[in-house]
């Protein structure tokens, strides 16, 4: 259905090539975009570990593959200045406060009777003045957004309604930088983005986002959080799985073309072209399941052995 004229997009981080799995996601955010006539972005998340040549890599991939992007891509590292007046406008609005407390120190406090797991226990929530600029002297602080609900929900395409837990999740980091949750925030709103395809693993995450976005009076957008590619044990697959980027596959005699049917046809969809994919396209025939790969055995057709679930 033609419905919409906003924006979808693919955001990696440049830390590595990308694998079958990211590639996949990044076809899946390619047609949902272009399924309802939404531009589709590229956006580079490269404000924590970066390495050298991944992103001229990662975009030789996407290429390779077919994706095309319709404006020029934007790189986190280049609008700083957003991210200082989001945290402006919540610390104005008394909704940060200081925190000290090392990885260590969160984890012993989650390990203690009626804590609940990976949930921030509000350790620094309430410190004095003094006792803040005491511990200032020691290390600097990271902020945490003061939340006022323990849960929100969101609505996503694959999965219905899902209520997630909200914490008071950090939103600047003690080396002053700027925490994903707020920085992808920040960035699909100034983009326009009004789509998000990601991998499932980012579902929990989806609704501390969608909370902050409504603090920062920006809106919601369309969530879509598609199933992960495992490897047979199970795992999220990784680099370390084997021959699962397009240049480990090229060296198997693979081009990008093949590597692209697979993926289609893990989606159940033509293998001819992406633009044959497209007609095809509807979400609710998609796979719910993960798809596993094996990329350590080779089918007879000269095609990763490939298992889509649904």
């Amino acid at each position: 259905m033609r419905e919409s004229t906003g924006a979808g997009r693919f955001a990696p981080s440049p830390t590595g090539e990308l694998h079958v799995g990211n590639l996949r996601t990044a076809i899946l955010a390619w047609l949902f975009a272009r399924s309802t006539d939404r531009r589709f972005l590229l956006r580079i998340e490269d404000l924590d570990r970066v390495r050298a040549g991944a992103e001229q890599a990662q975009l030789r991939e996407l290429m390779a593959l077919g994706l095309t992007w319709d404006s020029p891509l934007t790189r986190q590292s280049d609008d700083g200045h957003r991210y200082v007046r989001a945290l402006e406008n919540l610390r104005h609005a008394g909704m940060l406060y200081e925190c000290f407390c090392t990885r260590r120190d969160i984890a012993d406090a989650s390990s203690a009777p009626h804590a609940v797991p990976g949930i921030y226990p509000g350790t620094c929530r309430d410190l004095g003045e003094a006792e803040r600029a005491r511990l200032r002297l020691a290390k600097p602080p990271a902020l945490r957004l003061r939340s006022g609900v323990d849960t929100w929900t969101i609505i996503d395409e694959l999965n219905g309604n899902y209520a997630g837990s909200v914490d008071d999740f950090v939103v600047r980091r003690n080396d002053g930088v700027p925490s994903y949750n707020l920085a992808v925030v920040v960035d699909d709103a100034a983009a326009g983005i009004d789509q998000v395809v990601r991998g499932y693993d980012l579902l929990s995450s989806s609704p501390r986002q969608a909370y902050l976005g409504e603090l920062l009076g920006l809106p919601t957008p369309r969530y879509v959080h598609v199933p992960l590619a495992l490897n047979p044990d199970g795992r999220r697959l990784a680099k370390r799985d084997g021959a699962v980027t397009l240049e480990d596959l090229a060296s198997q005699g693979l081009d990008a073309s093949q590597v692209r049917d697979v993926i289609l046809g893990s989606l159940g969809l033509p293998t001819a072209s992406l633009a044959d994919a497209l007609v095809a396209f509807d979400p609710s025939n998609l796979p719910r399941a993960p798809w596993i790969v094996s990329p350590s055995r080779l089918s007879s057709t000269g095609m990763p052995s490939v298992t889509p679930n649904r």
